[in-house]
């Protein structure tokens, strides 16, 4: 079993920067890809970003060039680095692990609570 917690999620104005963490506890934790989708309200979930135990990395196209995720594999933790924020990132933003490519059908993948991260214009 894996459980994932985030934090950092909150509001924010148009051009600015937040950053999401979300540490993983249970075992092969290490092994699994992590990362971030979002949804906000009246859409589908959607891929942010990704991360592979050995470091890849993938990210959805309205978020490339802004976002950055990063792994700690010592302490089984991501980051989300969002820059250059726009009100269209609204969203509630899910931290999962899994197994490639972290299709939120894939019913093996844990999830995360959300975290709500508001850009004001």
């Amino acid at each position: 079993q894996v459980q994932l917690v985030e934090s950092g999620g909150g509001l924010v104005q148009a051009g600015g920067s937040l950053t999401l963490s979300c540490t993983a506890s249970g075992s092969l934790v290490s092994n699994l890809v992590m990362g971030w989708h979002r949804q906000a309200p009246g859409k589908q979930r959607e891929l942010v970003a990704r991360i592979t135990s050995g470091g890849s990395t993938n990210y959805g196209d309205s978020v490339k060039g802004r976002f950055t995720i990063s792994r700690d594999n010592t302490k089984n933790t991501i980051f989300l680095q969002m820059n250059s924020l726009k009100p269209e990132d609204t969203a509630v933003y899910y931290c999962n692990a899994g197994y490639w490519p972290l299709s939120p059908s894939d019913r093996r993948g844990y999830w995360g609570q959300g975290t709500q991260v508001t850009v004001s214009s």
